[in-house]
């Protein structure tokens, strides 16, 4: 949950020292900034999540690091309280705000319109972000992370000309809101298959029933 210039360069002191760091940061951290916080009423309570949003300076830094490789995975909690009757819990003291927000759904595409699309990332590097490199930290790679002969056939077919616009109302999270409401995506995962069976076809879950336990082995630390 890599949010900051200042901890982007504290890793990267650190990778110069021989430290073996590992940098990991979501779309939030990208994409929105502080600013979030002043929203009217009581809005600002969908941004509750640790560590906070930062300054667009921040967010700046972050892109950065992700172009030039230096961030090794994009990943998403997916703490998915509602606003009404879970998120306003804090409306008296902020304290009591549950913490997180969703967004697992959305992560692909915003990567991939604001990495790809922006001329920020390389599709081999979107794909480096999102498979090859969280398959080596847990130890599963090459079964998973790796379109090669003795892989898993887990494969996603992405359609670079879908267009779209995040909102709440089509997430298939029940979750009432969207840290992202609004925002215009292109491009989508038309077809997911789990060990070579289709799981999702268009944003639709196809078969809820393909997964199987994965023993994780030490991971490799390619860094």
């Amino acid at each position: 949950h890599m949010s900051s210039k200042a901890g982007m360069e504290a890793a990267r002191r650190a990778r110069e020292n021989g430290v073996k760091a590992y940098v990991e940061s979501c779309p939030q951290y990208l994409l929105l900034t502080d600013e979030r916080y002043a929203l009217p009423g009581f809005e600002g309570a969908k941004y509750a999540v640790s560590p906070p949003l930062r300054k667009a300076q921040d967010a700046g830094a972050l892109w950065e690091a992700v172009s030039s490789g230096e961030v090794d995975t994009i990943a998403t909690d997916h703490c998915s309280f509602n606003f009404k009757g879970q998120k306003e819990l804090g409306k008296a003291d902020f304290s009591k705000i549950p913490n997180g927000a969703p967004g697992v759904q959305t992560r692909p595409a915003l990567l991939y319109t604001y990495g790809v699309e922006a001329g920020k990332l390389s599709l081999e590097g979107f794909c480096r972000l999102l498979s090859e490199n969280p398959a080596k930290l847990y130890g599963m790679y090459p079964e998973k992370g790796s379109l090669s002969v003795g892989s898993d056939a887990d494969i996603v077919v992405w359609d670079p000309r879908a267009k779209d616009v995040i909102t709440a109302k089509n997430q298939l999270s029940a979750c009432d809101y969207t840290p992202f409401e609004g925002m215009e995506t292109e491009g989508k995962a038309a077809y997911v298959f789990v060990n070579g069976r289709l799981a999702a076809q268009d944003g639709d879950v196809a078969n809820r029933y393909l997964g199987e336990y994965v023993a994780r082995r030490p991971g490799m630390f390619w860094r």
